[in-house]
């Protein structure tokens, strides 16, 4: 890497690659002009807009027209599933979640289940696979609104969306799916009408862009509810301000993905692989959370240290410039179990001691060897100390 810590918390933020940067600054600069009609200036972003637009949708193969920039996952998930539901619900009262899901899904689950709706909530099974036959069984002809993780934030695995889709098919009436993309977006292949995806956020400091930058993919056709009202400046869905700079920004990180994507995920895989082998190498009682292979985000590992609490761990990497994320990003705050380790089996042990490491294309296998001889110290080190371990308990 660039810099002298190597940083593997890219589930929570990533650094700007060096293109980006260089990419932003004339538009913080110089042109930093708002869509306007009858002047050069105005005209000018209009023009470029949409070649924002279209260079974004070919990557998911949609529509120019159906993308809506914004200013993170997090407001595009909310745009998209209170728009619709607010302006959809003489449609249906059900929503389809599981217990898994991004914590913007859940929370908004939660909303709408205190203003009358109906929420069933699908289980997973120990590496993180939502219920397929629970999800049929779900259905009924109430059911209006499907949502789900593609890339789960905690443990990467990839949801099944082929059979998804088929499923909501042979529901008999239209039930709308929306997808929280932010961690899949950029790792794995994505197309919005093979998925029978209807509306997907997507947040641009996952993968290398901007922070406060995202889009938000609406299918055509589709009528949401204002979320945020004022003036029309950038997008219809977040009015009032946004930053040029910041899309011109997420539309290079996105280029710079696309250019060579296959690439861009091999040497992700490669590197998260290589991580995983050599953990495993050099450190006893660990457990795979999650799926392994092709059946989890290239980006991500996630792996649970017997006997001893990944906070621990944690902070003692971020005193060798390590960095490193315990449980869900949004989740670490505090010291509660996982939920979503929890609902795929795990015990408050194993959630405890779980640590997540998501790698980027500046990572190499000599990062790799540095974090995880240290990590290797460290774990021998708390065993050592843990009341949890056998090995320390009285003959």
């Amino acid at each position: 890497m660039t810099s002298e810590r190597i940083y593997l918390n890219n589930c929570l933020t990533s650094k700007p690659a060096k293109e980006v940067v260089e990419a932003m600054l004339p538009y913080l600069e110089k042109k930093f002009y708002y869509p306007e009609n009858f002047n050069k200036t105005g005209a000018f972003i209009n023009n470029k807009m949409q070649e924002w637009k279209e260079s974004v949708a070919k990557t998911i193969g949609a529509n120019s027209k159906e993308i809506h920039f914004t200013s993170g996952g997090t407001i595009a998930n909310n745009i998209a599933i209170k728009g619709f539901l607010l302006g959809n619900s003489n449609k249906g009262n059900h929503i389809i979640c599981s217990v898994i899901d991004y914590p913007d899904l859940l929370a908004n689950a939660a909303f709408f289940e205190k203003s009358g709706f109906k929420v069933t909530y699908l289980k997973a099974d120990k590496d993180g696979f939502i219920d397929l036959e629970q999800l049929k069984q779900s259905i009924t002809d109430k059911t209006i609104l499907f949502m789900t993780t593609i890339a789960n934030h905690t443990v990467g695995t990839i949801q099944p969306m082929h059979k998804i889709n088929e499923i909501l098919k042979s529901a008999g009436h239209r039930i709308y799916t929306h997808v929280d993309a932010c961690e899949a977006y950029g790792r794995i292949p994505i197309d919005v009408d093979q998925y029978g995806i209807d509306m997907m956020s997507v947040s641009g400091h996952k993968f290398n862009g901007p922070q406060a930058s995202g889009f938000l993919y609406v299918r055509k056709g589709l009528q949401l509810s204002p979320l945020i009202h004022g003036v029309n400046r950038l997008d219809n869905l977040q009015t009032g301000g946004l930053s040029v700079a910041n899309i011109v920004g997420l539309v290079k990180a996105i280029e710079l993905i696309f250019n060579d994507f296959e690439g861009h995920t091999n040497h992700l895989r490669e590197i998260s692989s290589y991580l995983f082998e050599s953990i495993k190498k050099k450190i006893p009682n660990i457990l795979i959370n999650g799926p392994e292979g092709e059946l989890r985000a290239p980006h991500n590992v996630n792996i649970s240290f017997d006997y001893i609490e990944g906070e621990a761990i944690m902070m003692m990497l971020d005193q060798f410039d390590l960095s490193v994320a315990t449980g869900s990003a949004c989740a670490s705050q505090g010291l509660k179990p996982n939920y979503v380790l929890m609902a795929m089996g795990r015990n408050h042990e194993q959630s405890h001691g779980s640590m997540k490491f998501t790698v980027d294309p500046s990572h190499t296998k000599a990062d790799i060897d540095k974090l995880v001889d240290r990590l290797a110290e460290i774990v021998e080190k708390l065993r050592k100390l843990s009341p949890l371990n056998p090995e320390n308990k009285p003959q």
